[in-house]
């Protein structure tokens, strides 16, 4: 069952919120041991939680739009006194006063949280192997990776632990895990979704956004998490619509679909490139227009410019874990060899080379250099895109140049590991919304996945887009023998 389903089933009270978390658990206990999707169960709490829901049912109250529908959530969002470790042995027994937003925004809705997802350490990977704890496995392939940072998030969806999931994109961190398990992932535009509660790595490019395996259940969470916040400075005030209104539509006419020239000698393996003509051949048959777009400084400059800004703002968001204020805390006999014991043993490989790059770029006689160039490079970026919606309303795009890797085929060849983001990172130094999906399998197999790219508040027509695909492929496959 879809969120859509299960809400309706329980608030008709055919279903009982508890059995469906139950059914949820067992599902968990059944194939989490050969993926490793869960970094903390709390299945005590969603019994409680979910027993709550059934009370109200049972009083006539109203349970909220989510009402039942099991959820699990990326652990660098924190949950009121339970641990939120951040894939980090830095914060491995850390357990935060407050819950972010979201998640209370989720409960107050009704959602039941499972438990928390494993995710590379600090948000910092595209594998889920950086975890300080255990590497995540590909559902459709155990050999393989996930993706990442939300690697956990996206296999959980996959496996049918939940119908949702949370993660968090910074540069492809929902939509590059969401391609390689064959899932939707939703990135929203930066400041639709409130950030507080959510760990930073940097703070001008995160952003928090869902996983499902329906259209519906996309536009049904972000009908919830996107409420405005005062506790989030970044939280836009404007009005949200209803995201579920949007979809429904018999035909896309009038619709402008951009295609961008410089993908044409782009490295991308087949399988993608036959996805995208797939999808491209939906949209047309929905009454879609395509039209040519070109982003030269965003496919040229992007990449560069992403692995300048976020380890800068990684660098100065990370400095407060000292083993004095935040973390975990070493025995020292002076001070520097307190920061120098304490991180050594805090931080990972993946999260001390980002430091380092990001404490080099903003030293003395390197900031113009390197910083300031590549700030300059953001708003040629965000004007490339803003020129290219001038003339289409998305843009089709691959989410990765790869199908899936293996486990460890990166790992000592980090630009490798860098580059299954070069397509999603230049939407966060935007600031856009981007959605992945899933355009089938290839012949071994691995899900295939594309993106559409959105203006800024372009979720509607995302969303309105994705679904003409559903309708033609259906909703993606459940991975390990699911319904």
């Amino acid at each position: 069952m879809n969120a859509v389903e299960i809400v309706k089933a329980v608030k008709d009270a055919r279903i009982p919120a508890t059995e469906i978390t139950g059914k949820a658990i067992e599902r968990i206990r059944q194939v989490d041991s050969e993926v490793r999707a869960l970094l903390t169960p709390l299945f005590e709490r969603a019994l409680e939680k979910a027993a709550e829901i059934d009370r109200k049912i049972e009083h006539n109250q109203d349970p909220g739009p989510l009402a039942g529908v099991p959820v699990v959530v990326k652990d660098n969002l924190c949950m009121r006194g339970l641990k939120t470790t951040c894939g980090s042995r830095m914060l491995e027994n850390w357990c935060p006063p407050y819950d972010a937003s979201v998640i209370r925004f989720l409960e107050e809705a009704g959602a039941v949280v499972l438990g928390k997802t494993n995710m590379d350490e600090f948000a910092m990977g595209s594998s889920t192997e950086n975890s300080a704890f255990f590497p995540t496995a590909n559902p459709w392939d155990r050999e393989r990776v996930p993706g990442g940072s939300s690697g956990g998030s996206a296999a959980a969806v996959a496996c049918g632990y939940a119908p949702l999931a949370l993660g968090s994109d910074t540069g492809g961190s929902i939509r590059q895990p969401a391609a390689f398990c064959g899932v939707y992932g939703l990135k929203p535009t930066y400041g639709l979704v409130s950030r507080f509660g959510l760990v930073a790595f940097a703070s001008s490019l995160d952003q928090v956004g869902p996983f499902s395996r329906s259209v519906e259940d996309l536009a049904l969470a972000l009908n919830v998490l996107s409420r405005p916040d005062p506790a989030d400075a970044t939280s836009s005030r404007r009005k949200r619509p209803d995201y579920t209104a949007c979809l429904g539509k018999d035909d896309l006419k009038g619709l402008k679909v951009g295609v961008v020239t410089e993908f044409e000698n782009y490295p991308v393996q087949p399988e993608i490139r036959e996805a995208l003509a797939k999808i491209e051949a939906i949209l047309r048959g929905a009454g879609a227009e395509f039209v040519p777009v070109s982003l030269p400084a965003t496919i040229e400059a992007g990449l560069p410019c992403y692995y300048i800004l976020a380890p800068a703002e990684a660098s100065s968001n990370l400095a407060r874990y000292d083993g004095v204020r935040y973390g975990i805390s070493a025995k020292a006999e002076n001070l520097m060899d307190l920061y120098m014991k304490t991180r050594g043993l805090g931080f990972g490989p993946e999260v001390k080379r980002r430091i380092l790059t990001g404490t080099y770029v903003l030293s003395s006689g390197y900031y113009d250099a390197y910083y300031l160039v590549a700030q300059k490079a953001r708003i040629r970026i965000s004007r490339e895109f803003r020129e290219a919606f001038l003339h289409a309303d998305l843009l089709l795009m691959p989410t990765t140049p790869t199908l899936p890797f293996r486990k460890g085929e990166h790992q000592d060849d980090p630009i490798q590991m860098y580059l299954s983001d070069v397509f999603t990172l230049p939407v966060n130094l935007a600031g856009l919304p981007g959605l992945s999906l899933n355009a089938g399998y290839s012949s071994s197999g691995l899900p295939v996945g594309v993106q559409f790219v959105g203006p800024k508040w372009g979720e509607e027509t995302l969303l309105a887009a994705a679904e003409a695909v559903e309708r033609v492929l259906g909703k993606p496959a459940c991975a390990l023998g699911g319904d």
